[in-house]
Protein backbone atom coordinates (compact mmCIF):
# COMPACT_ATOMS: atom_id res chain seq x y z
CA UNK A 1 0.00 0.00 0.00
CA UNK A 2 2.89 2.30 0.76
CA UNK A 3 4.47 1.73 -2.47
CA UNK A 4 1.56 2.95 -4.36
CA UNK A 5 0.69 6.23 -2.37
CA UNK A 6 4.03 6.56 -3.09
CA UNK A 7 3.93 6.22 -6.17
CA UNK A 8 0.38 8.49 -6.74
CA UNK A 9 2.37 11.19 -4.75
CA UNK A 10 5.54 10.70 -6.83
CA UNK A 11 3.48 11.17 -10.18
CA UNK A 12 1.95 14.52 -9.31
CA UNK A 13 4.85 16.28 -8.35
CA UNK A 14 6.80 15.14 -11.66
CA UNK A 15 3.93 16.43 -13.30
CA UNK A 16 3.38 19.11 -12.17
CA UNK A 17 6.95 20.32 -11.28
CA UNK A 18 8.43 18.27 -14.73
CA UNK A 19 6.38 18.54 -16.93
CA UNK A 20 7.23 14.68 -17.55
CA UNK A 21 7.08 12.32 -20.31
CA UNK A 22 7.24 8.75 -19.37
CA UNK A 23 8.34 6.61 -22.52
CA UNK A 24 9.07 3.56 -23.57
CA UNK A 25 7.21 1.68 -20.26
CA UNK A 26 5.67 -0.74 -22.66
CA UNK A 27 9.45 -2.18 -22.67
CA UNK A 28 8.75 -3.35 -18.93
CA UNK A 29 6.92 -7.26 -19.03
CA UNK A 30 4.32 -7.04 -17.15
CA UNK A 31 4.51 -10.39 -15.16
CA UNK A 32 8.11 -12.06 -14.38
CA UNK A 33 11.25 -10.48 -13.09
CA UNK A 34 12.82 -7.59 -14.16
CA UNK A 35 16.20 -5.67 -13.60
CA UNK A 36 15.43 -1.63 -14.20
CA UNK A 37 18.79 0.19 -14.18
CA UNK A 38 18.78 4.21 -14.25
CA UNK A 39 21.88 6.66 -14.05
CA UNK A 40 21.71 8.13 -10.66
CA UNK A 41 21.91 12.13 -10.30
CA UNK A 42 19.44 13.20 -7.95
CA UNK A 43 17.73 12.34 -4.42
CA UNK A 44 14.28 12.38 -6.68
CA UNK A 45 15.44 9.34 -8.72
CA UNK A 46 13.59 6.64 -7.10
CA UNK A 47 10.70 7.83 -6.98
CA UNK A 48 10.53 8.87 -10.23
CA UNK A 49 12.00 5.74 -11.60
CA UNK A 50 9.24 3.81 -10.14
CA UNK A 51 6.14 6.15 -10.14
CA UNK A 52 5.13 4.80 -13.84
CA UNK A 53 6.75 1.50 -14.01
CA UNK A 54 4.02 -0.03 -16.26
CA UNK A 55 1.89 -0.75 -12.94
CA UNK A 56 4.85 -3.11 -11.25
CA UNK A 57 5.66 -2.89 -7.93
CA UNK A 58 9.48 -1.78 -7.45
CA UNK A 59 11.85 -3.12 -4.89
CA UNK A 60 14.48 -0.97 -4.54
CA UNK A 61 18.03 -1.75 -3.40
CA UNK A 62 18.61 1.62 -0.96
CA UNK A 63 21.80 2.09 0.94
CA UNK A 64 21.77 1.30 4.65
CA UNK A 65 22.05 5.00 5.77
CA UNK A 66 18.86 5.66 5.01
CA UNK A 67 16.94 2.95 6.62
CA UNK A 68 19.18 4.40 9.70
CA UNK A 69 16.99 7.45 9.96
CA UNK A 70 14.07 7.84 12.33
CA UNK A 71 10.20 7.81 10.20
CA UNK A 72 11.68 7.76 6.87
CA UNK A 73 13.10 4.24 7.21
CA UNK A 74 10.34 2.73 8.18
CA UNK A 75 8.69 4.34 5.41
CA UNK A 76 11.73 3.24 3.20
CA UNK A 77 11.32 -0.51 4.64
CA UNK A 78 7.47 -0.57 3.97
CA UNK A 79 7.52 0.34 0.39
CA UNK A 80 9.53 -2.98 -0.14
CA UNK A 81 12.71 -1.55 -0.30
CA UNK A 82 15.97 -3.35 1.32
CA UNK A 83 19.29 -2.07 2.71
CA UNK A 84 22.83 -2.40 1.17
CA UNK A 85 25.85 -1.45 2.24
CA UNK A 86 27.55 0.99 -0.02
CA UNK A 87 31.38 -0.09 -0.93
CA UNK A 88 31.29 -3.74 0.11
CA UNK A 89 30.58 -7.15 -1.64
CA UNK A 90 27.25 -7.05 0.49
CA UNK A 91 26.14 -10.38 -0.08
CA UNK A 92 22.63 -10.40 1.63
CA UNK A 93 21.54 -7.05 -0.18
CA UNK A 94 22.80 -9.58 -3.24
CA UNK A 95 20.91 -12.42 -2.50
CA UNK A 96 17.76 -10.73 -1.67
CA UNK A 97 17.90 -9.10 -5.58
CA UNK A 98 18.09 -12.01 -6.65
CA UNK A 99 15.33 -13.91 -4.74
CA UNK A 100 13.36 -10.77 -5.58
CA UNK A 101 14.04 -11.23 -9.12
CA UNK A 102 13.26 -15.23 -9.22
CA UNK A 103 10.32 -14.95 -7.64
CA UNK A 104 8.66 -12.69 -10.26
CA UNK A 105 9.13 -9.54 -8.89
CA UNK A 106 10.77 -5.89 -9.89
CA UNK A 107 14.00 -4.82 -8.87
CA UNK A 108 15.94 -1.49 -9.64
CA UNK A 109 19.10 -0.36 -8.93
CA UNK A 110 21.22 2.47 -9.64
CA UNK A 111 24.59 0.37 -11.02
CA UNK A 112 26.49 3.65 -10.45
CA UNK A 113 26.11 3.22 -6.40
CA UNK A 114 26.19 6.97 -5.60
CA UNK A 115 24.82 10.15 -7.41
CA UNK A 116 27.30 11.69 -9.91
CA UNK A 117 26.92 15.19 -9.09
CA UNK A 118 28.14 16.61 -11.85
CA UNK A 119 25.79 14.31 -14.48
CA UNK A 120 28.40 12.51 -15.98
CA UNK A 121 27.83 8.63 -16.07
CA UNK A 122 29.89 6.53 -13.47
CA UNK A 123 31.41 3.19 -13.94
CA UNK A 124 28.80 0.63 -12.95
CA UNK A 125 29.88 -1.39 -9.53
CA UNK A 126 30.09 -5.31 -9.56
CA UNK A 127 27.07 -5.81 -8.33
CA UNK A 128 24.45 -5.17 -10.78
CA UNK A 129 26.73 -7.83 -13.23
CA UNK A 130 26.66 -10.43 -10.27
CA UNK A 131 22.75 -9.76 -9.88
CA UNK A 132 21.83 -10.06 -13.99
CA UNK A 133 24.10 -13.04 -14.33
CA UNK A 134 22.89 -14.93 -11.48
CA UNK A 135 18.82 -13.97 -12.17
CA UNK A 136 19.35 -14.11 -16.05
CA UNK A 137 15.99 -11.83 -16.13
CA UNK A 138 15.27 -8.66 -18.66
CA UNK A 139 17.42 -5.91 -17.42
CA UNK A 140 15.92 -2.57 -18.43
CA UNK A 141 18.24 0.30 -19.11
CA UNK A 142 16.01 3.54 -18.00
CA UNK A 143 17.65 7.10 -18.74
CA UNK A 144 16.36 9.88 -15.89
CA UNK A 145 16.48 13.05 -17.86
CA UNK A 146 16.77 16.30 -15.97
CA UNK A 147 16.03 15.14 -12.35
CA UNK A 148 18.77 16.89 -11.18
CA UNK A 149 17.21 19.87 -12.32
CA UNK A 150 13.52 18.93 -10.83
CA UNK A 151 15.53 18.59 -7.24
CA UNK A 152 19.03 20.15 -7.53
CA UNK A 153 21.91 18.10 -5.40
CA UNK A 154 21.92 19.70 -1.69
CA UNK A 155 18.36 21.56 -2.48
CA UNK A 156 15.23 20.77 -0.46
CA UNK A 157 13.30 22.58 -2.82
CA UNK A 158 11.81 21.10 -6.21
CA UNK A 159 12.50 23.54 -9.57
CA UNK A 160 10.22 23.24 -12.79
CA UNK A 161 12.15 21.48 -15.21
CA UNK A 162 11.22 18.86 -18.41
CA UNK A 163 11.57 15.53 -16.75
CA UNK A 164 11.83 12.12 -19.34
CA UNK A 165 11.82 9.30 -17.74
CA UNK A 166 13.00 6.86 -20.95
CA UNK A 167 13.23 3.07 -20.17
CA UNK A 168 14.79 1.33 -22.97
CA UNK A 169 15.12 -2.00 -24.95
CA UNK A 170 16.62 -5.15 -22.55
CA UNK A 171 20.02 -5.19 -22.64
CA UNK A 172 21.30 -7.83 -24.24
CA UNK A 173 23.23 -10.52 -21.96
CA UNK A 174 22.60 -13.86 -23.38
CA UNK A 175 26.06 -14.63 -24.70
CA UNK A 176 27.37 -13.79 -21.10
CA UNK A 177 25.04 -16.16 -19.10
CA UNK A 178 27.57 -19.61 -19.48
CA UNK A 179 30.67 -17.52 -18.68
CA UNK A 180 32.40 -16.70 -15.49
CA UNK A 181 35.20 -14.35 -14.45
CA UNK A 182 35.44 -10.55 -13.42
CA UNK A 183 35.99 -9.66 -16.63
CA UNK A 184 32.12 -11.07 -17.48
CA UNK A 185 30.61 -9.27 -14.57
CA UNK A 186 32.38 -6.18 -15.86
CA UNK A 187 31.61 -6.49 -19.35
CA UNK A 188 27.35 -6.93 -18.22
CA UNK A 189 27.95 -3.47 -16.22
CA UNK A 190 29.58 -1.45 -19.22
CA UNK A 191 26.90 -2.96 -22.12
CA UNK A 192 24.54 -1.27 -19.43
CA UNK A 193 25.48 1.57 -18.62
CA UNK A 194 26.15 2.12 -22.60
CA UNK A 195 22.52 1.56 -23.04
CA UNK A 196 21.65 4.17 -20.61
CA UNK A 197 24.16 6.56 -21.54
CA UNK A 198 22.71 6.05 -25.77
CA UNK A 199 19.23 6.84 -23.74
CA UNK A 200 20.05 10.08 -22.36
CA UNK A 201 21.68 11.35 -25.46
CA UNK A 202 18.71 10.81 -27.32
CA UNK A 203 16.31 12.12 -24.81
CA UNK A 204 18.29 14.86 -23.19
CA UNK A 205 16.47 18.57 -23.52
CA UNK A 206 17.13 21.45 -21.93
Amino acid sequence: MLFWIGATLSAMICRIFGRWRVIGKENIPREGGVLLCGNHVSYIDPPALAARANGRHVHFMAKLELFQIPVLGRLIHGTGAFPVRRGTADRAALKKAIELLLSGEVVAMFPEGQRSLDGALLPAEAGVGMIALRAKVPVIPVALVNTEKLLPPHSMFLKFTRLRVVYGEPVQLDDLYDKGGREVVEEVGKRIMTAIGKLLDEYRVG
